[in-house]
C-alpha cells in the first residue's frame, strides 16, 4: 500500500517498528505534521515563552505533561519517543547523534513541545494549483539559517530558520493567500525573492534538507520554519535537548482544516 494512503496511526506504527525512517513530506495528505522539541522541565517555561514571542516560527500545537511520552490532543496512542522517523540529540548546543528511537534516553523530567510544520499546508497548496517542488522531486524541503533575529526569552535566542518552495510568479499570490489562513502551521511567507536580503548567500546549499530545482521564471518563497528551535538550542546550549531531524516529522491525527484561523 502507498504511504500516502495510510492513516496517521498506521504510519506512526510503521515508524515505531522501524519500517519508515525517511522524511515525511507528502505523507498522510490532509493531516497536520509537527516539529518536536524535548527539554528538561526546568527549561520548559523559558522555551514556552520563546515560542509565544516567536509565533510565526514556533506555533505551539501541544505541550505534554512532565515525563509523559503520550499526547492528549494531537494524536491517540502516540509514543513521542518512538513515533518520529529520526531524532536529533543536542548536548550543550552540539549535535551528538541522530536516532530512530530515544526510549533509552527518556527522563521523568522531560517536557515535549509539538510545533506546527509547513508540511501541513502543502496539500492545501497543491489543491490550489500551487506546485510543491520537494514533493515532485521526492526529497526534503530546503531550509536555511537567516539573518533574522528571533525575540529572545530566558536562555533561548538565535536566528530564524526558513523553508523555501520555488514557484512561478503567477502562483505567489495564491500561495500567500492559502498559507496566511493557516497561522498554526507558520502562516504566510516571511520573504519572497532575493535570498541575500535575509542572509542566504547560496540558495543551492541549504543548511538543512535538500536542494531543489528552481526553474526559469520561478521565484523562491520563504516561510518561517519549525527548525528555528534547533537554532535556539544551538545558541542557548542547554545540557540536553532532543528534536526531530529536519523533515522527519510527527504525523498527527488532526486534519489541517482544524488548524485554520
Amino acid at each position: 500500500m502507498e504511504l500516502e494512503k495510510l492513516s496517521p496511526a498506521e504510519v506512526r506504527r510503521k515508524i515505531r517498528n522501524g519500517e519508515i525512517t525517511g522524511q515525511t513530506s507528502g505523507m498522510c495528505p490532509g493531516y497536520a505534521q509537527a516539529n518536536l522539541v524535548i527539554l528538561p522541565k526546568d527549561l520548559a517555561y523559558d522555551f514556552l515563552l520563546f515560542t509565544q514571542r516567536n509565533p510565526a516560527s514556533c506555533p505551539v500545537l501541544e505541550v505534554s505533561d512532565v515525563g509523559s511520552r503520550s499526547l492528549r490532543y494531537m494524536a491517540k496512542d502516540a509514543d513521542i519517543a518512538r513515533d518520529i522517523p529520526k531524532y536529533r540529540v543536542y548536548e550543550k548546543g552540539v549535535l551528538t547523534g541522530e536516532y530512530t528511537d530515544i526510549s533509552s534516553m527518556w527522563r521523568d523530567d522531560f517536557v515535549s513541545f509539538l510545533i506546527g510544520c509547513s508540511f501541513s499546508f502543502e496539500s492545501a497548496l497543491l489543491e490550489a494549483g500551487v506546485p510543491v517542488r520537494q514533493i515532485e522531486e521526492h526529497c526534503n524541503v530546503p531550509m536555511y539559517l537567516t539573518n533574522i533575529e528571533c525575540e529572545p526569552a530566558g536562555i533561548f535566542h538565535g536566528k530564524m530558520v526558513v523553508s523555501m518552495r520555488p514557484m512561478p510568479y503567477n502562483k505567489v499570490i495564491k500561495a500567500v493567500t492559502v498559507t496566511a489562513g493557516m497561522p498554526r502551521v507558520h502562516g504566510a511567507p516571511i520573504h519572497i525573492g532575493d535570498p541575500a536580503v535575509i542572509g542566504i548567500t547560496d540558495i543551492d546549499r541549504p543548511d538543512f534538507g535538500d536542494m531543489v530545482i528552481i526553474k526559469e521564471g520561478e521565484v523562491p518563497v520563504f516561510w518561517p520554519c519549525g527548525v528555528t528551535p534547533q537554532s535556539a538550542v544551538m545558541s542557548a546550549k542547554p545540557d540536553i535537548a532532543i528534536t526531530h531531524s529536519p523533515g522527519h516529522m510527527f504525523i498527527t491525527d488532526v486534519k489541517n482544516v482544524e488548524l485554520k484561523s
